[in-house]
């Protein structure tokens, strides 16, 4: 037994052992990126079993995706601690909520919606609203984010105007339709995700039988990913401890990246002041990645709230220290971030030079010997990846799209790809800018885009990078002849091989890696984001940017282009450029044309 028990800490660093030896009372881990938090955590768990101070059904480990639940699982199984629950916060309610109804309450449990959209649809032919498909996913986030935010529609209807209303709609009208959505729920006894979260609550905070089964059965609680809690799940966690404080929270504020959707960082950067007497241990010795791609990241984020700095492994803290005050001395006297040993910056005429330029240089790597699966491209919005689909297609690179559908897979895309082959057969003689335009107008495109983010914005976004197309068609292209091609790019599109790029936006690169990372589009208005107007809206699109420097193992590579695909318009780079120390992106010399 006792060289099972020293096993699972002989292989952590100093700190990692601290945080793993901390098995009671409340603890905080605030781990950096890349520093093995998922290792001190599940060598926690089990060194806690192994010890004997955990029996393993008495601990509840949780986190925000399946994914991650089952990355957790399979890692407690290899260390002997199997009996551990590893679940989503929905996972482990809906769970209780599948045990406890038929006694509480009677009956079965309500079934769960797979989506709001189709009753939210319905709520809206029920009020005659015309609400089109993209306008209904921004409702549908509008919900989520006043249930998760602890809101009743009444409290919602008091700070609407903090809001962003989707599409076209009042306030009036996205009030009543939620109110609608929520009656039609009621009426076929059925549930959304958050009616899950807020049906458990309810239940352990009005039954005082329940609560004390729930917490008879779950005595130690861990939670991964803590900076992505949002209240409603902050509520539930605290009825399952019941007062009690095994509780250890994992995060890393500058990891920050969902705020949008109601996660609150808050509730780990308060954790010391919550409790008094917590355990705090800090991980910041970075295994993942190179000193330059350390640096890069620290550059980012110095001076921000709750920003840890991260040390390449192999430095010292020492060595850490005096770059950072060598840092600091040269930003005092320049006046300016310093500069340092980040990556250049590529700049690139417009977006399709850059997405061959990134095409070229992964084809460069892949026939020196790199492996396609240990590099990714990343970027913000979905329809960036058009353009890198085309180029690497060109040079025979494979790739597969993480997190999204691919681009003509998109049902706007799909339909604007059907609307402009029925009319090319009757329009001719045209040019081709007009033709194109105004069936794309006819769909909803505009010249300007909306304002505010979502899946309104984002179908703009699409139907805009098909008009983007035209100024890529060859002199003299027909109207017919643009549908064709149209056709023979979305027939062309097949499953990628295995041994293939990754193309990802920034969002669902969160926590992956890969030894050679792009990140690309780093303009104004791509990053941060055109939408992005409040401090804290600019702030997050700097943690976003942090996450995606921070997937790199060993080369980053970073670019921005001067026009998208339009006439007309130039870009600026971002102003967090500015603040990477990188050599000056006009001096970076990557301007082929």
């Amino acid at each position: 037994m006792t060289s099972t028990v020293d096993a699972l800490l002989a292989g952590l660093d100093e700190q990692q052992r601290v945080a793993a030896e901390a098995l009671l009372g409340p603890v905080c881990i605030l781990a950096g990126a890349g520093t093995g938090k998922t290792r001190a955590i599940t060598h926690r768990i089990a060194y806690g079993v192994a010890t004997g101070a955990y029996a393993p059904n008495r601990v509840m480990a949780l986190t925000f995706t399946s994914r991650a639940a089952a990355e957790l699982r399979g890692r407690l199984r290899h260390l002997g601690a199997g009996g551990v629950a590893a679940r989503t916060f929905h996972a482990a309610a809906l769970s209780q909520l599948n045990f406890f109804w038929p006694q509480v309450i009677g009956g079965q449990l309500p079934s769960v919606l797979d989506s709001k959209g189709r009753l939210l649809g319905q709520a809206s032919e029920r009020l005659r609203l015309k609400v089109d498909t993209a306008t209904l996913r921004d409702v549908a986030a509008e919900v989520e984010w006043r249930k998760v935010s602890g809101l009743s529609i009444d409290q919602y209807a008091a700070r609407i105007q903090e809001r962003n209303i989707p599409g076209s709609m009042t306030a009036e009208q996205l009030i009543l339709l939620q109110q609608s959505y929520e009656d039609f729920k009621d009426e076929r006894r059925q549930f959304d995700f958050e009616d899950v979260l807020l049906a458990c609550a309810g239940m352990i905070e009005s039954e005082p039988s329940v609560a004390m089964q729930v917490r008879e059965q779950y005595r130690f609680f861990v939670v991964d990913e803590y900076q992505d809690v949002s209240p409603l799940q902050q509520q539930l966690l605290d009825l399952w401890l019941g007062g009690r404080r095994d509780v250890c929270v994992v995060g890393d504020a500058s990891q920050t990246i969902y705020s949008f959707a109601g996660a609150r960082s808050d509730f780990l950067l308060d954790f010391e002041r919550r409790y008094e007497d917590a355990a705090v241990v800090r991980l910041e010795q970075n295994y993942r990645s190179t000193a330059e791609v350390v640096e890069t990241a620290n550059q980012l984020m110095r001076g921000r709230s709750g920003a840890l700095t991260l040390r390449a492994a192999g430095t010292t803290d020492a060595s850490a220290s005096a770059s950072a005050s060598a840092s600091a001395a040269a930003a005092a006297t320049a006046g300016t971030a310093p500069a340092g040993r980040s990556p250049a910056v590529a700049v690139h005429p417009s977006d399709m030079a850059e997405a061959r330029a990134v095409a070229q240089s992964i084809a460069t790597q892949i026939a020196a010997g790199d492996k396609p699966e240990d590099i990714a491209v990343l970027f913000r919005v979905n329809v960036q990846a058009a353009a890198l689909e085309t180029a690497l297609a060109d040079v025979g690179v494979s790739v597969q799209i993480r997190g999204a559908k691919r681009f003509f897979d998109l049902p706007e895309v799909r339909q604007a790809v059907m609307s402009l082959r029925a009319a090319s057969v009757s329009i001719s003689g045209e040019p081709l800018f007009k033709s194109v335009s105004d069936v794309l107008r006819s769909l909803g495109w505009t010249q300007d885009p909306p304002q505010a983010r979502g899946a309104v914005r984002d179908r703009w976004e699409s139907l805009n990078a098909i008009m983007g197309l035209v100024d890529l068609a060859a002199p003299g292209t027909t109207f017919r002849r643009f549908t064709d091609e149209l056709l023979e790019r979305q027939a062309g599109q097949h499953e990628p091989t295995v041994s293939a790029v990754t193309l990802a936006t920034l969002h669902s690169a969160k926590g992956l890696e890969w030894d050679t990372v792009y990140l690309i589009g780093l303009s104004e208005g791509l990053v941060p984001i055109s939408y992005a107007k409040t401090f804290d809206q600019v702030d997050e699109e700097r943690r976003l940017l942090y996450v995606g420097i921070t997937r790199a193992r060993r080369r980053l590579h970073l670019s921005w282009s001067e026009t998208g695909q339009q006439r007309g318009g130039t870009r600026a780079p971002s102003r967090f450029l500015a603040e990477l120390g990188s050599r000056s992106p006009r001096a970076a010399g990557a301007r082929a044309r």
